[in-house]
């Protein structure tokens, strides 16, 4: 092991593939299968230019998070809580407000259950968000068990999604996305007359992770080992060694020497190719061919506003112009695809919470961080399972929710990651010119954004 004020020597780039897979997976069933495709179903591919728009946002959103913590070998939630101890309290309550509505558990439910013939499907989101909690509560480290269920999931469903895409589609079609992409679509620009910006805004958000997920790179490239991340410990699952093992929260600086500057430069060179490649590179596919996908099968049915009708409608076509199979094919992987999204989204925003906990009182050391862990993933549990026993359970309307509060809150953290990053690193390591303008043309985009949908609600 280098010294612990030395940037560690950077590792091969195809060492570092794994973090991006979690933050793709974490927005695949969330806008990537369901919000951006509706409003393609609903509106055409001229909205197309609002996908690729927001996951490059996220692409500069994410890196600067991940400067944070190759620099520090902490995450950002550390470094906030050492600036302001109301912080933590902020990440808990948006954190849990944002995602405990069980939106994509109540999607993957129901596209698993008309795959199979059944009309109730509440039992079965019951019995999903379950399997969830012990999954989770079952590896021996939640990093490598989320790691290797997301590379899976990825490479069999973006490849399966590509297939049908090219199979249904037309040249018509393919024009219709390649105008989408720059804002033309079929009789207007940009946006159609009677979108509901609440659910535009959601998908926007939604372009790969979305609200306080997105800071969980933070962690994941600290526990990968990236950087300074080297000397970083990682959370042991529940009912393994270690889970009762008190854990350094704190990073080690890197100290602003010339090595330094020189294997930081390799190393932000490799996380932004890693970073461009995965989450940008294969988000952006999936998510145009989804849409295209969409605008073939399901465009101009009659009941495609009704929650999320369309993926059934797109199911349907599929099965009719290919083979039966297909459509009961694509409900299955559209719905472990979901799974897995909220199987990750669970992950994340209980190792949010959890670090956050102990966070405030601004302790050093964790004690018992992974039971913590768990008590915040097993009360998310419980939460959507009393929703869903209470009839609040139909997907769309939790995700378009969700989606708006968790807009609001990127907005709150792209402005905090920026102003952490500039207070606290040295220079040499803080973020270029151009990448502060580009990040407050996103944090103000945000930030309007919001206060217009939620003067429109309220």
């Amino acid at each position: 092991m280098s010294n612990p004020t030395e940037f560690p020597q950077p590792i091969p780039l195809k060492k570092m593939i794994g973090p991006s897979f979690i933050i793709l997976a974490l927005g695949l069933g969330s806008g990537e299968v369901i919000l951006w495709p509706y409003l393609v179903a609903n509106y055409g591919l001229g909205i197309a230019w609002g996908a690729v728009l927001g996951i490059t946002c996220q692409f500069f959103i994410n890196l600067e998070i991940e400067r944070y913590a190759l620099v520090r070998g902490e995450s950002v939630f550390v470094g906030l809580a050492k600036q302001s101890r109301i912080l933590p309290l902020w990440f808990i309550f948006s954190t849990f407000l944002g995602f405990g509505l069980p939106g994509i558990i109540a999607a993957s439910a129901q596209l698993l259950a008309s795959a199979a013939g059944w009309t109730d499907y509440k039992i079965l989101a019951a019995v999903f968000l379950v399997c969830i909690g012990l999954i989770l509560s079952l590896g021996k480290t939640v990093y490598g068990l989320m790691e290797r269920i997301t590379k899976t999931v990825i490479m069999v469903g973006v490849p399966f999604i590509l297939f049908l895409a090219i199979w249904v589609s037309t040249k018509t079609d393919w024009s219709a996305l390649a105008l989408g992409i720059i804002g033309r679509g079929n009789g207007y620009n940009w946006l159609p007359e009677g979108i509901i910006l609440a659910t535009f805004l959601g998908a926007f958000a939604y372009s790969g992770a979305g609200g306080n997920l997105n800071l969980t790179q933070s962690i994941y490239i600290k526990e990968k080992g990236y950087g300074m991340g080297a000397f970083a410990q990682k959370i042991a699952g529940l009912f393994h060694r270690g889970a009762s093992e008190p854990i350094q929260l704190d990073g080690v600086a890197a100290t602003d020497t010339a090595e330094n500057r020189q294997r930081f430069g390799l190393w932000w060179k490799l996380v932004n190719a890693e970073h461009a490649l995965v989450f940008w590179g294969m988000g952006t596919l999936a998510m145009l061919l989804l849409m295209l996908l969409s605008y073939a099968t399901a465009y101009g049915s009659p009941n495609n506003a009704q929650g999320i009708m369309f993926v059934i409608n797109e199911a349907r076509v599929l099965g009719t112009i290919t083979f039966p199979i297909v459509g009961t094919l694509f409900l299955i992987a559209a719905g472990i695809m979901l799974f897995q999204t909220q199987l990750g989204v669970m992950d994340s925003t209980s190792r949010i919470m959890a670090e956050n906990w102990a966070l405030r009182t601004g302790v050093s050391h964790a004690k018992n961080l992974s039971k913590i862990y768990a008590t915040f993933l097993w009360s998310q549990i419980v939460f959507g399972c009393v929703l869903f026993a209470f009839g609040i359970h139909e997907p769309k309307k939790l995700i378009v929710a969700g989606a708006v509060l968790n807009a609001v809150a990127m907005f709150v953290h792209i402005g905090l990651v920026s102003w952490l990053n500039y207070r606290t690193l040295p220079r040499a390591f803080q973020p270029t010119l151009w990448r502060r303008i580009i990040l407050g043309v996103i944090f103000i985009f945000f930030g309007g954004f919001s206060f217009i949908v939620l003067k429109n609600l309220f």
